[in-house]
């Protein structure tokens, strides 16, 4: 999409600029990003952000007139975390890039949750497709890094002093997202604190900082509750579900109420049908629908082709959804005339007073496999992975 850019784009691109886009990432974060960055951004038209953000008005208005006891029967019991908030502080919503029975490219929700992405990352990606390629500083996006980097402030930091205020994750240098936590303290001046490492004494909590004990007063959460679980022996000082003095950014329990749970509830042109396993109507055909698991991350447990024996076979059906298959469209050219698909999050935040969420960024994800996700593309292809988008006139 957008001719004139991509034209540009792919006639500048060399492996050497990869390299050094690559590079400059690594330098900017000390560490190198742990997922595969894409060779290209993605470019698409102002028409299509049009489309993104009228489906993303529509979802957002949908969310809020959700009465609060539905959103809570998400949670599971086990997963309960005290002092929930009346919204969450962050808002990411994912939308394929498809291509319509009229065909017509128009985006379809994917999915949508309320925990926080590749914020900090991103904003700096972004700068560095500018650095490297100049000529996209024409059409990038309007928020300065200073506006970029004071709403996270706000939201994350408050009026805190930024050592009382902690990244929190489980065992964050193993995770591929650690470049984000980097670049995140140091947008920030917090510090990222393993689970493990936290201290608990009454209801206060607290890390340690050369030798001193420092007391916890908003957590900037990025662990997956759900999946604590599945960490065999781990030892913690500090259980979730304790009452604690402390702020989440964002609330914990979110990640259940704003999730694929909401699916079957919303109806737009551009989100597609889905059904929770257990109401899926008898005279629909399977063969058009995907099965999710409600609360998988990063694509596990997605079964593109479910058959009437995969389905029976689960017990927990109300935690699976059925979503109506959408086609994404092969529309980004790379520089041997191949074809990639794509898929955009949109990045927002939710301040607490605020009646709607903020767009502060996107994230692209690029593919030339059945799914978006890295791991399902062959070793040798180009033109997938981590991206940004661009829009401009067509």
């Amino acid at each position: 999409m957008i001719p004139k850019y991509r034209k540009q784009f792919n006639q500048e691109f060399s492996d050497e600029k990869y390299t050094q886009l690559k590079e400059i990432l690594k330098q900017k974060g000390g560490i190198e990003p742990g997922f595969r960055i894409s060779e290209s951004p993605i470019f698409l038209t102002k028409e299509f952000e049009g489309k993104l953000l009228d489906a993303s008005e529509s979802i957002i208005n949908q969310i809020k007139a959700i009465p609060a006891e539905t959103l809570q029967n998400a949670i599971p019991d086990n997963c309960r975390v005290p002092n929930d908030t009346d919204q969450p502080h962050f808002f990411t919503i994912d939308f394929g890039v498809c291509k319509n029975e009229n065909g017509d490219i128009e985006p379809q929700l994917i999915e949508l949750q309320a925990f926080p992405s590749l914020y900090a990352f991103q904003k700096i990606y972004e700068e560095t497709f500018c650095e490297v390629y100049p000529f996209l500083s024409d059409i990038k996006n309007a928020m300065s890094h200073e506006d970029f980097k004071q709403h996270l402030k706000d939201l994350i930091v408050g009026d805190e002093n930024p050592e009382n205020v902690i990244l929190l994750e489980i065992f964050p240098e193993k995770q591929k997202t650690a470049i984000d936590f980097a670049l995140t303290e140091q947008l920030l001046g917090i510090k990222t604190v393993c689970l493990t490492k936290v201290k608990k004494e009454g209801k206060k909590l607290y890390y340690e900082n050369n030798g001193k004990l420092i007391e916890i007063k908003r957590i900037y959460n990025r662990v997956i509750f759900d999946e604590l679980n599945r960490i065999q022996d781990l030892k913690t000082e500090f259980d979730f579900r304790e009452e604690v003095d402390v702020k989440w950014i964002t609330h914990p329990n979110w990640f259940f109420k704003i999730s694929k749970f909401l699916l079957p509830l919303l109806t737009h042109q551009f989100v597609p049908k889905s059904y929770f396993l257990h109401e899926f109507p008898e005279n629909q055909s399977l063969e058009n629908f995907v099965l999710k698991p409600l609360f998988s991350f990063a694509g596990s447990g997605v079964n593109l082709n479910p058959t009437k024996e995969i389905t029976e076979a689960i017990e927990d059906k109300e935690n699976y959804i059925l979503q109506r298959k959408v086609t994404y469209e092969p529309l980004f050219e790379d520089i041997n005339g191949e074809f990639s698909k794509a898929e955009i999050r949109l990045l927002y935040i939710w301040r607490e007073n605020d009646d709607r969420p903020i767009l502060l960024e996107n994230l692209g994800r690029m593919t030339k496999a059945a799914m978006v996700n890295v791991d399902f593309n062959k070793k040798d292809a180009i033109w997938i992975g981590s991206s940004n988008a661009f829009f401009a006139e067509d």
